[in-house]
């Protein structure tokens, strides 16, 4: 895939998966993560609710058929892991059989997050699995919203928010890392800031490879610290090692409300094409996650 054979989603196209759990801002379904697997699309996905309601309560991991309508496996909850909120996960079909389950956890009464990683045969099976901490950040960094393509080596684009300024911890870039099994990381360091003066000024979080190669990126960024929670999203490209933006305004944005569309997942389908999963606002500010499919026949509409 190049910059210029890219397919972007149209937002008018999409249709509702999940509904926000409650009317109004602060109820979100999102931050999805989703696979094409066993003639299935498996989806994980953060439930939140306002701050004064629980935050991230629950993480859900579902089956479809069809990539619209799913039906739940395992619903995890964030008491479980002792975490004061749950963002995004993400899931992944380990190469040697069986499922791997990667949850962003906040610390309580903190600003920091960790990642945890969930081992199960089945993704049915994630409550019961296997658990290990794999990026456990420290006093100076949060590691949160992980983007993971097994291989050889493993990869992973990790959003990271440091935290040696006191409320500013909002402030966000994208991180790279390698490792040999997925669960033992080195993190290789910032590899997508945001630009002085841009659309993503205060933070670019890298959300979606959108070929093996690693080269043609989604991510999303926002101009100031008022705008947390409520990012657009931009494309960029990988070059000399690093990821540079290729879009001066926003590439993807909702209609409704505060415009927030984030946390785009794409998943390629052999012989049809990439369906895409996005958590996007609502009328009333509560965030429906959504999905559209664009065939492979189709044309590039939107493209920064």
């Amino acid at each position: 895939m190049t910059i210029s054979t890219v397919s972007l989603p149209a937002f008018d196209e999409s249709v509702t998966v999940v509904r926000a759990p409650g009317v109004g801002p602060g109820n979100w379904a999102g931050a999805p993560s989703a696979v094409w697997a066993d003639d299935a699309f498996w989806l994980a996905y953060r439930v939140r609710r306002p701050l004064d309601a629980g935050r991230g309560v629950a993480v859900v991991v579902a089956r479809s058929s069809d990539g619209v309508e799913f039906e739940p496996e395992v619903r995890l909850y964030r008491d479980d892991y002792g975490a004061e909120s749950f963002e995004r996960p993400a899931l992944v079909r380990l190469p040697t059989g069986g499922w791997r389950l990667y949850l962003s956890c906040a610390t309580p009464d903190s600003k920091h997050w960790w990642v945890e990683a969930v081992d199960a045969a089945t993704p049915a099976e994630f409550a019961d699995g296997r658990r290990r901490i794999v990026l456990p950040g420290d006093d100076m960094s949060a590691f949160k919203d992980p983007v993971v393509l097994p291989g050889d080596p493993w990869r992973m684009w990790v959003c990271r928010h440091p935290l040696d300024v006191v409320g500013a911890e909002d402030r966000m870039s994208t991180w790279f890392a390698t490792s040999a099994d997925g669960l033992s990381w080195q993190l290789d360091g910032e590899v997508l800031r945001g630009r002085t003066g841009s659309w993503d000024a205060r933070g670019a979080r890298v959300t979606a490879l959108l070929d093996p190669d690693g080269d043609v990126f989604l991510y999303d960024g926002r101009a100031s610290a008022a705008e947390n929670w409520h990012e657009t999203t931009g494309l960029a490209h990988r070059e000399n090692g690093r990821l540079d933006s290729l879009s001066d305004r926003p590439a993807l944005r909702s209609p409704h409300s505060d415009g927030a569309l984030r946390y785009v997942s794409a998943v390629a389908v052999p012989g049809v094409g990439i369906r895409y999963y996005f958590e996007a606002a609502c009328a009333d500010g509560a965030h429906d996650l959504r999905t559209v499919l664009v065939e492979e026949r189709a044309a590039a509409p939107g493209l920064i």
